[in-house]
């Protein structure tokens, strides 16, 4: 606790002060005396039980009263305040769209038990748990492409949405530069400073009508950085497939992932290029890409004050309050 003003404490040296010189005047005062033989019986007897009543008891209390009022009123004066340090962050946020593969070939189970979608919205789930203060949306595309979640900083809708991203949404195919150019769509009029697309792939370009060079110059122009991954192993991967008689099974399909291409639109925006194989592999593309792109802080300390003197004047003025009650009536005296 401090004292906003306190040089009003000086006047504290007034309550002493004022105490003596009630006491000294008191001491100086001649009080009237009449002299009685007898103090048992008649008018004299009256005033000697006079003497022992309650009020006259307490009534020196009165005058503590007035004193404490004053001391009080004084410390109210001094304005005593209770400091307390806060810190305030001033995010700058940064503005990231996902564009996730969804065409068929995503379904193929070469990631330790689990198909490459499960292993690519596991892994994205961790990069938004990590994220803050950043607008983040998603673009999905397989044939076609389209914004399921435009830029919020709702993550747990976002989450939610992207678990009930599931494959055979979209005509099948891969339409990178499609893709691209409606994530960039979403982005070219965001006022943030820093602008990036998270594009994974599985495939070719193989769909679509934007060449996805095109596509790169434009995200570029509008000054968003594109970090590309490639994901899948090399040689191929076995895609389940419904048999009506035998249920389940599975069939070799080679997928050819254009590695060539999606260099090509990172290095044209000024991103990075990313292979992963397994799960692994692609949570630590995610951990490389959130380490990159860091969200700005700037942090300020500030000094906030609450005043305390209303706990001092409330008492104050109920005491001041019972003071004035009391002289004016069971403690009154009379001239």
């Amino acid at each position: 606790m401090q004292l906003a003003s306190p040089v009003f404490l000086i006047l504290l040296i007034i309550v002493p002060l004022l105490f003596i010189a009630s006491r000294w005047l008191q001491k100086r005062t001649i009080i009237p005396v009449v002299r009685f033989s007898d103090f048992n019986h008649g008018f004299a007897a009256s005033v000697q039980k006079m003497r022992q009543t309650f009020s006259v008891k307490v009534l020196p209390a009165l005058r503590v009263l007035r004193f404490i009022i004053l001391a009080l009123l004084i410390v109210t004066l001094a304005r005593p305040q209770l400091s307390q340090s806060q810190e305030y962050r001033l995010a700058e946020g940064i503005d990231i769209l996902l564009v996730l593969d969804i065409s068929e070939s995503m379904r193929a189970e070469d990631f330790e038990g689990a198909n490459r979608i499960q292993t690519a919205k596991s892994v994205i789930n961790n990069f938004l748990a990590h994220r803050e203060n950043d607008r983040i949306g998603l673009v999905v595309f397989a044939g076609e492409s389209f914004t399921l979640c435009p830029l919020t900083l709702d993550y747990p809708v976002l989450a939610e949405l992207l678990s009930d991203v599931k494959l055979g949404q979209l005509e099948d195919g891969t339409a990178i530069g499609d893709a691209l150019a409606t994530a960039t769509h979403r982005l070219r009029a965001s006022q943030s400073k820093t602008k990036i697309v998270i594009f994974l792939t599985d495939g070719e370009n193989n769909a679509g009508s934007i060449a996805p060079e095109t596509a790169a110059s434009v995200a570029k122009s509008f000054g968003i950085k594109v970090y590309t991954i490639g994901m899948g192993k090399e040689g191929g991967a076995r895609i389940p497939y419904a048999d009506t008689t035998f249920g389940k099974r599975y069939r070799e399909v080679l997928t050819y992932l254009d590695e060539k291409t999606l260099k090509l639109i990172a290095n044209t925006t000024g991103g990075s290029y990313f292979r992963a194989t397994d799960g692994q592999s692609l949570k630590q593309v995610y951990t490389e890409i959130d380490r990159f792109e860091k969200t700005k802080f700037e942090v300020a300390n500030a000094i906030v004050h609450k005043e305390l003197a209303g706990y001092f004047l409330i008492p104050t003025m109920l005491l001041l309050g019972i003071e004035i009650l009391l002289s004016n009536t069971v403690l009154r005296k009379i001239p």
